[in-house]
């Protein structure tokens, strides 16, 4: 058995594990995720995310184990980016907060199987059509751009089309009903705005898709390494999100580092068939983008416009 074969292996026992304590054993009832438990949660996701990578470094090798690090770092800055539309989303919809975590367990969920989907299709196409990746590198450049200047994020949920094609056919509550999706009325199956808020949670996440995993394929194009760091990024997601719900409004100039960040690495798919940044020197760039942007929020705080009276 290959060591590849191994590695996959391991990796889906790994999350199938983790995934069925989550939600059947440590969350079986809904409450309120307070910060000392999303924080071990972190930690834990973290530690676990390390310790795998450990592992692709001595099977898979030198290479392999860098690349996996640079993925995770890069998906794992996305995702924080994903943090923000979640808080908004939930003040929108007003999500009660011990029934947050369901909500993002599932939505969890479907984004691996989307990313799945993303990135098996965009290693294909690459493989066959070798222009798209200039076409994918000129995307992360003008996105990076275009989140350069973007001052403040805001979501419209009214006009999700997805949505308001759902509530065409699907009739709905008007208020939470404990944790359910759905709930008879009569003979009548409907849905409940805890599905609404579900749907809004992974249509935007098909958004941030379509950025991340062509940022993580300019790293490497293979399968397991891109998949797994991207899943390791998503699976420590949820307990991020309740770590750091009050703090993220401190972090105001991460955009321009996540900028710097897509624009890096659209560059690099651009230049790749005439010169190849070697991967320390891209993991070093986007270690230390990251580390600047965060010290520059915490060295000059926002300040907000005092209201008038």
């Amino acid at each position: 058995m290959s060591h590849q074969t191994v590695a996959w292996i391991v990796f889906n026992a790994v999350v199938f594990v983790m995934l069925a304590l989550d939600l059947g054993v440590f969350n079986r009832k809904a409450h309120t995720v307070r910060v000392r438990e999303a924080l071990l949660w972190s930690a834990m996701w973290i530690g676990l995310a390390l310790l795998f990578n450990v592992g692709v470094f001595y099977y898979l090798g030198k290479v392999a184990g860098v690349q996996f690090l640079t993925g995770y770092l890069i998906e794992k800055a996305l995702s924080v980016d994903n943090l923000f539309v979640f808080l908004l989303v939930f003040g929108y919809f007003k999500v009660p907060a011990k029934y947050q975590h369901k909500v993002l367990f599932w939505g969890i969920i479907g984004a691996l199987i989307m990313r799945a989907i993303f990135i098996f299709a965009g290693i294909a196409l690459i493989q066959k059509f070798h222009w798209v990746l200039y076409i994918m590198g000129a995307f992360l450049v003008f996105t990076g751009i275009k989140l350069l200047f973007e001052k403040d994020k805001e979501i419209h949920p009214e006009k999700n089309p997805i949505l308001l094609l759902f509530r065409k056919f699907v009739r709905c509550t008007e208020g939470y009903d404990q944790d359910k999706f759905f709930v008879r009325r009569g003979v009548q199956l409907c849905a409940t705005p805890l599905f609404l808020v579900l749907l809004v949670i992974e249509t935007t996440d098909v958004i941030f898709a379509v950025d991340s995993v062509p940022a993580v394929l300019s790293i490497s194009l293979d399968p397991f390494i891109v998949y797994s760091s991207n899943v390791f990024a998503i699976l420590g997601l949820r307990a991020l999100f309740f770590a750091l719900s009050g703090l993220m409004t401190m972090f105001h100039h991460l955009h321009y580092g996540l900028s710097a960040i897509l624009i890096f690495v659209g560059v690099k798919m651009l230049i790749a068939d005439f010169y190849k940044i070697p991967i320390y020197a891209a993991l070093g760039f986007i270690a230390l983008t990251l580390t600047v942007s965060v010290l520059a929020s915490l060295k000059w705080p926002q300040h907000k416009e005092p209201t008038a009276l």
